[in-house]
């Protein structure tokens, strides 16, 4: 390992005065691109958005995480609106069970709601 004085947090390594001789071997052999990626063009319309929803940690090591590209969705801003609708949907049902449910037991029927479906 190398000895390291400057504690800046861009310094790819967790410890503040040391750097593991394997992040030292990618630094070197990645150069420039060492820490991060190209980013895609978000102008182009013809290339496909694969890199969204990843981070880098402090050694440089690339996390990814789990995004549904819209490449998927019929047509783009399609999961946008099904969200929306399905936000709408529930909070229209929430409002319907907090609503006062008086007069609706009978002695021949219960006309209230069976339960609310909430966790």
């Amino acid at each position: 390992m190398k000895a390291q004085s400057d504690s800046t947090p861009s310094i790819p390594h967790y410890d503040p005065h040391l750097i593991p001789a394997e992040t030292i071997a990618r630094e070197a052999r990645e150069g420039a691109n060492f820490g991060h990626i190209e980013h895609d063009n978000p102008a182009d319309r013809e290339h496909i958005h694969i890199r969204d929803g990843y981070t880098i940690d402090q050694e440089g090591l690339i996390n990814n995480y789990a995004v549904e590209p819209e490449m998927y969705i019929s047509e783009p801003g399609d999961l946008k609106e099904q969200e929306l609708e399905r936000k709408a949907e529930r909070l229209h049902l929430l409002q319907d069970l907090s609503e006062d449910e008086e007069g609706k037991l009978t002695m021949e029927h219960d006309w209230r709601h069976k339960g609310s479906g909430l966790i």
